[in-house]
């Protein structure tokens, strides 16, 4: 295995990585913008509103990517096994 080869796992190991955290990223973003702006409404400065919707709201992103989060890594295991088993 050479150079090259090396870069092309490494790659292909953080675009698996930006694939599966990507979903939940997003919604805990969108989720902490939308209370920012609820809070900013109506002047409520209390610290800890945000967390229990980001975390139901990551949860429940979980629960619905899960499969694909799973073929995804699955599918990335699978490449390097086989490389592993060729050798390269």
């Amino acid at each position: 295995m050479d150079g090259p080869q090396v870069l092309d796992i490494a790659r292909d190991g953080i675009w698996v990585m930006v694939l599966v955290a990507g979903p939940m990223m997003v919604v805990g973003l969108v989720v902490g913008v939308i209370i920012a702006l609820f809070q900013a409404l109506t002047q409520i400065q209390e610290q800890t509103l945000v967390f229990v919707p980001k975390i139901l709201a990551i949860f429940v992103t979980l629960l619905i990517t899960l499969p694909f989060m799973g073929a995804t890594m699955s599918g990335y295991m699978n490449r390097l096994v086989d490389l592993i088993v060729t050798g390269g």
